[in-house]
């Protein structure tokens, strides 16, 4: 029989596991190549004076069992405070015992205690186990919107573009 789940807030001490999970995440969805981040960029970024990013962490059995990242967001239509999920992760040994859920469980209710009325997330579009999992929970596509993005070089450029309007 498997033992009791426990849900902590993530301390500094934490970002060598955070990290951890968020490159086997890439490594299960192939991308092992696309994370730069390092531990220290979490620490530095999450536990700082100004934190741009909270984390839980759950354990079972005495171990790391997995984690969620998430992370201020606004509504200007909904005109509130909500969340972004921005990476959640279950060890494999850990899969089938409701870590997700609970994970996701917990953040909501961290979140709404701190005045949030939504949680949102991204998921890949090969990733059919995780779209199935959030969609059991209630947490739907939304069919009316296209996440873009720019990084790199490119948002170098654009931050850096002078059209003559910014003074």
């Amino acid at each position: 029989m498997a033992g009791p789940v426990t849900i902590r807030p993530a301390t500094v001490a934490d970002v060598q596991l955070l990290h951890g999970a968020i490159k086997s995440m890439a490594v299960g969805m192939g991308a092992a190549d696309r994370v730069k981040s390092t531990p220290a960029d979490l620490s530095r970024h999450g536990f700082g004076a100004h934190p741009e990013f909270e984390a839980l962490i759950a354990e079972a059995d005495g171990a790391f069992a997995g984690m969620c990242l998430y992370l201020p967001s606004f509504s200007t239509w909904r005109g509130k405070p909500g969340i972004y999920v921005q990476d959640i992760f279950v060890e494999p040994q850990f899969r089938g015992r409701k870590i997700g859920e609970l994970l996701l469980q917990a953040t909501a209710r961290r979140a709404r205690e701190k005045g949030a009325a939504y949680l949102r997330l991204s998921v890949d579009v090969d990733n059919h186990g995780a779209q199935g999992f959030y969609t059991h929970l209630g947490i739907v596509w939304s069919q009316s919107e296209r996440i873009h993005g720019i990084d790199g070089d490119a948002f170098a450029a654009l931050a850096e573009q002078d059209i003559g309007q910014e003074r």
